[in-house]
């Protein structure tokens, strides 16, 4: 039985991953900004105390801390970090509120280092987590627009790379991922795949990575992301 974190776990692809760890016998941490708001109340009942749902704003160091205490001292095999938001879609050339690119950068750049940190010290070797990036962070991407979104993404994936190299002799595995086009309220009920598809690709994904690999970019089928 695995311990498993989920962060950005109310709907889309985190609530499917929580679902297939707990269709896995796992024992798994929801992390959410609202518990109240989410589908999981519901599924934690019916869960025999597999899964806890603890309510978090990865864009706080307060709440990412507290949050990360209310989840035991067990070690943690595998940590998603799935949390993020879209912001702006159109070009942001004129001057104006930087707030959206702020918030982009605090949720989705700096979060999944929060969330790290908060649970290093349970992180052992084996240990997994599996940050959630974009075809948008990678330089093929042919297409403008999105600018904090696409700033959050390659940050993180620089990041999680130097974070990688770091963590290496500890025997720690980080993982970058491009999830798919979901059909989230991201992606849209036109995108190419369900979260369902996405979360069991993704689980079967992450079974697998090895520390021989931590640091690359993967899309959710196994196919290793061109930067």
């Amino acid at each position: 039985m695995a311990n498993v974190i989920v962060s950005g776990a109310s709907r889309g692809i985190g609530l499917e991953l929580v679902k297939a760890h707990l269709a896995l016998g796992d024992q798994v941490h929801a992390m959410v900004r609202d518990p109240s708001s989410s589908g999981l109340a519901a599924l934690g009942a019916g869960s025999s105390g597999q899964l806890h749902i603890h309510a978090v704003d990865v864009a706080s160091d307060a709440s990412v801390a507290a949050a990360a205490a209310q989840t035991g001292n067990d070690p943690v095999d595998i940590l998603y970090n799935v949390a993020g938001i879209m912001g702006k879609v159109e070009p942001a050339l004129e001057p104006g509120d930087w707030d959206q690119f702020d918030d982009a950068i605090e949720i989705m750049l700096k979060g999944p280092l929060r969330v790290l940190r908060a649970f290093l010290p349970r992180l052992t070797a084996g240990s997994k987590v599996i940050n959630f990036s974009s075809q948008l962070a990678a330089s093929p991407w042919p297409y403008g627009g999105f600018y904090g979104y696409v700033a959050a993404k390659s940050g993180l994936n620089r990041l999680m790379r130097s974070v990688a190299i770091d963590l290496k002799d500890r025997g720690i595995i980080i993982g970058i991922i491009h999830p798919g086009y979901v059909q989230t309220d991201m992606g849209g009920p036109d995108a190419d795949i369900t979260p369902e598809e996405s979360a069991a690709a993704i689980v079967k994904l992450t079974q697998g990575w090895t520390i021989e690999k931590s640091g690359d970019f993967y899309k959710w089928n196994g196919e290793e992301h061109p930067w």
